[in-house]
């Protein structure tokens, strides 16, 4: 996991900005602007630019995206903090392995950025591993905290099914010279649906699908699908899940296209398999997010938005050696 550092202005390193306290111990825990310059936001800076950041809107919500990468750090460093509290409960250590291994990252990260660079996010070699040593905390409370949820996933589940399927797409002979001007007409769409019935019709009695498109200059796709799959298009997915295994669709229509397709099997082993591992992330990760959720409640969390709201992000670039692997990464906010 490579660690990403936020720059935090000129706010000084013991100013408060989150309080937590235990309602059953009354134990105090306060998470100061080293902290927050410690922490690493998982999501942000390696994927969004600078210019993003800066002001502009993320359509989906209508903040910006720093006021939304802010309310993710707001909530990691929540979350890291009642994490490493509550390592006794699970019986989580770190190992000299892990231990060897933040270091380790911590000495690439410090040779592989200029000193002005580390400046920016105080990317002290004590800060980058903090960063990590948070990091691989989370990595192994969460392992640990999923292990004991009662989740699994049944094969009726997860089953996916398998088709072969040719689209005949529906395409205008306009000359329009105006290229938004795509609309297909009636006739051109008759003609479309007129081709894929007459490939239907063949389709019937060939011994291979596959071999019969080649045959008809076109192509036969291979797609997995369940009842919610909406890929090639859910008109044929509703189609062919009604049917058996050597069936074909006959012609279905959608606003696109018009596809035939065959069911070649209703149990395609290896989609289903990594379905079942996807479904079974899915249920482990509310759990996970419950227990998290069930902690909070039990505290009284304070944000000093006078201190918070002063934090802003500046044009970052560094380096960071990923603990999981052994190569390194660049995360950037920027191209400085």
């Amino acid at each position: 996991m490579a660690a990403s550092l936020t720059g935090c202005g000129s706010l000084k390193d013991d100013a408060v900005v989150v309080k937590q306290e235990m309602k059953r111990s009354r134990q105090v825990l306060q998470i100061s602007m080293q902290d927050i310059h410690r922490l690493s936001t998982k999501h942000t800076l390696r994927i969004i630019s600078a210019e993003m950041i800066c002001g502009r809107k993320n359509a989906s919500d209508g903040k910006t995206y720093e006021e939304s990468i802010k309310e993710t750090l707001l909530d990691d460093l929540k979350n890291m903090a009642l994490l490493e509290k509550h390592m006794k409960d699970y019986d989580v250590k770190l190992t000299k392995a892990d231990k060897k291994a933040i270091n380790d990252a911590a000495e690439e990260f410090d040779k592989a950025n200029s000193q002005k660079k580390k400046d920016k996010v105080s990317g002290s070699e004590e800060n980058v591993k903090r960063v990590m040593t948070l990091m691989v905390i989370e990595q192994k409370m969460r392992s640990a905290i999923v292990a004991e949820a009662n989740v699994n996933v049944t094969d009726e589940e997860a089953v996916q099914k398998h088709m072969q399927y040719v689209e005949f797409d529906y395409t205008t002979s306009s000359d329009s010279s105006d290229s938004s001007d795509k609309t297909v007409s009636d006739d051109e769409k008759k003609q479309v649906k007129e081709k894929a019935a007459a490939f239907a019709e063949g389709a019937k009695t060939a011994e291979d699908f596959a071999s019969y498109a080649t045959e008809q200059g076109t192509e036969a796709k291979d797609a997995t699908f369940d009842s919610d799959s909406v890929s090639p298009s859910k008109e044929v997915v509703k189609a062919a899940d009604k049917l058996g295994e050597g069936e074909l669709t006959g012609v279905v229509e959608s606003d696109t296209a018009c596809y035939v397709a065959k069911v070649t099997s209703l149990n395609d082993e290896a989609a289903t398999e990594t379905k079942k591992q996807s479904l079974l992330t899915e249920k482990q990760d509310k759990y996970y997010k419950k227990v998290l959720k069930k902690w909070k409640k039990e505290e009284k969390i304070t944000v000093h938005k006078g201190t918070w709201n002063k934090i802003d992000f500046t044009k970052l670039s560094v380096k960071a050696k990923d603990t999981s692997t052994t190569g390194t990464s660049t995360d950037s906010a920027s191209g400085n």
